[in-house]
């Protein structure tokens, strides 16, 4: 064969290659896509979401390099979650991750064949989103905080710090399904301690106003902040209105001390929210939801806010000081 000949062959094979490759390119499988579907907005949860992102990478997963999320959020209105999970599922996500009970079984009611790994702050089992916590169900599993089950830890606490108080208020979000059975077993630490309590529900931010207005009318010398993505998404007016009645509160996650509340004593939430990404990365990996038992919180901490104790002039016993697992000053 003559040289000429040669080359031009070698040119004809790179020009081929060059023309095949795009067509190669798209043969290449899909990234997979995540659906993320939440009750509430996305801004007063920057830190959780952020903590499961990092779940995803721990489990070798990174936005827009090997998975796209498609996230979905209701803003508090809980009628929209039906239609933004069918949303989800008209789409074929790979996998629908929910935050917030109502989301999940949201979700639940929208496929029973796409993977789903929810992430809740209460008794999933109770809450109907599980048959069993080691036996979740076909397509669901997920972690769980158990965020409202520590209500009567948090109750004896703020007793400790305010002894003379004789009337004690616990604010609930309504938006849970079982709200109605978290409140006998804190009436029943009121009743050892010797407290009234006055139980008080909100369903909307609107009616944290009308709660505050009956706390205040009831004398209550403090309050127990229940767990509910209703209550952390409305956190600094909750601390804002705390703070105006100086009344001495206790509240269920780390953020609220973060942002000004007095004390926290509740689940490591981040901890959960990174599991639940190391979940979801090993459902996209191929492992059934209905393998993976769902995960409860074992990590729990006391958070003290020292500067409002002192802005309320409180002043914290030093044997609940010694208790604190971290104190902001």
């Amino acid at each position: 064969m003559k040289r000429r000949e040669f080359i031009g062959l070698l040119g004809g094979a790179a020009a081929s290659s060059i023309r095949w490759s795009p067509t190669a390119h798209a043969q290449q499988p899909a990234m997979p896509v995540l659906g993320f579907l939440s009750a509430v907005s996305p801004g007063p949860f920057a830190q959780r979401i952020a903590a499961f992102h990092q779940g995803l990478n721990d489990a070798g997963y990174v936005e827009g390099r090997n998975v796209a999320i498609e996230s979905r959020w209701a803003e508090e209105r809980y009628d929209r979650l039906p239609a933004l999970a069918a949303d989800l599922v008209g789409r074929h996500v790979a996998l629908i991750v929910s935050y917030t009970d109502a989301a999940a079984l949201a979700a639940k009611a929208a496929t029973t064949t796409i993977p789903i790994v929810f992430i809740n702050g209460n008794d999933p089992v109770r809450a109907g989103i599980v048959p069993s916590l080691n036996r979740p169900g076909e397509n669901i599993t997920g972690v769980s905080f158990f965020g409202v089950d520590l209500a009567s830890k948090q109750l004896a606490l703020l007793h400790d710090v305010v002894p003379k108080a004789a009337v004690v208020a616990f604010l609930l979000d309504q938006n849970i399904p079982d709200v109605v059975t978290h409140t006998p077993a804190v009436q029943e630490a009121a009743r050892v301690l010797g407290l009234q309590l006055v139980v008080l529900q909100a369903r909307t931010a609107s009616d944290i106003d009308t709660a505050f207005a009956t706390l205040v009318r009831e004398r209550a010398g403090g309050l127990v902040v229940g767990s509910g993505a209703l209550l952390t998404n409305q956190r600094k007016h909750i601390i804002a209105l705390a703070a105006s009645h100086a009344v001495p509160t206790i509240y269920p996650y780390r953020e609220f001390t973060a942002d000004g509340g007095l004390m926290t004593y509740g689940s490591s939430v981040l901890a959960s929210f990174r599991q639940a990404g190391v979940y979801a990365g090993r459902v996209l990996k191929g492992d059934k939801p209905a393998d993976l038992p769902v995960i409860l919180s074992t990590k729990f901490e006391f958070v003290l806010n020292l500067k409002t104790a002192k802005a309320m002039s409180l002043e914290i016993p030093p044997a609940v000081s010694a208790l604190a697992d971290e104190v902001i000053e």
